[in-house]
């Protein structure tokens, strides 16, 4: 008898979707980063530092600010250290990136990486040196930080996170109830195969 070629093409198919999440998660990540990247040049260019701008009321509003710390500006003398951490966290992504099969994991680890790149350019390229740069944030909220679009990024990409994680979607797309059905599956299935 000959082998079924299923296996085969399981092993294919899964080949091939490989470096289509992949790359869904790099495409994702390089918009997120130009959108983000785009936004602080026209904020430069329209906004004086410390301006304020009402655009939907108090509720929102355009407030040009240039932040050396961490969230909620702290850790302002600690600069490079956030530097490396994002530099750590965006290669992370790029290796865990490559086990995803998910459209859905590609798309949150797509924003979340690429969150994570946008405010690393600041911190790379900006004044006032390298490894030290000054995140530009123009976005306002009451009762909230300033922040900008990558920093919506990495927070959407995170919840989407803790969104995925609760329905049991693993990296591959498989649900975690899956594998434990498949796992009881096979024991029973050893277990018979023992009693007969």
């Amino acid at each position: 008898m000959e082998p079924s070629g299923d296996g085969n093409m399981a092993t294919t198919d899964e080949k091939s979707a490989r470096p289509r999440r992949y790359l869904l998660l790099l495409l994702v990540a390089v918009a997120a980063i130009a959108v983000d990247f785009a936004t602080k040049e026209w904020a430069l260019a329209t906004f004086r530092q410390g301006e304020s701008v009402d655009v939907i009321g108090s509720f929102l509003q355009f407030t040009l600010v240039f932040n050396t710390g961490a969230a909620f500006s702290m850790g302002t003398e600690y600069t490079w250290v956030f530097t490396i951490v994002a530099t750590l966290v965006v290669l992370g992504i790029a290796y865990i990136g490559l086990r995803v099969r998910s459209v859905w994991w590609g798309i949150t680890l797509g924003l979340m990486m690429g969150g994570a790149a946008g405010n690393l350019v600041d911190r790379f390229f900006r004044e006032p040196e390298p490894f030290h740069g000054a995140v530009v944030d123009f976005i306002r909220l009451p009762n909230w930080p300033v922040f900008n679009l990558a920093d919506s990024c990495v927070v959407v990409g995170a919840c989407l996170v803790v969104f995925l994680t609760f329905r049991g979607i693993d990296l591959d797309g498989t649900l975690a109830s899956d594998d434990k059905t498949e796992a009881t599956t096979g024991e029973d299935d050893g277990e018979g195969r023992k009693n007969t």
